[in-house]
């Protein structure tokens, strides 16, 4: 696996995913589902590698 996400957008998503996560904790119950979407940005921030951008063939590194 080619890393394909760059520093920015890997902060971005890490952020993002963070967010997410924490969002659990502050809304009601039927949305609750929403916070573990996060889990996706999160992890795909953290290990540089997005498979929907390997797919369409983008990379936001720097070559």
């Amino acid at each position: 696996m080619t890393p394909n996400v760059g520093a920015i957008d890997s902060a971005i998503r890490i952020a993002v995913g963070v967010a997410l996560i924490l969002g659990v904790f502050t809304v009601t119950a039927p949305w609750r589902w929403v916070g573990l979407i996060g889990l996706v940005p999160l992890l795909t921030g953290t290990i540089g590698w997005c498979p929907l951008y390997g797919m369409l063939g983008v990379t936001t590194t720097r070559h």
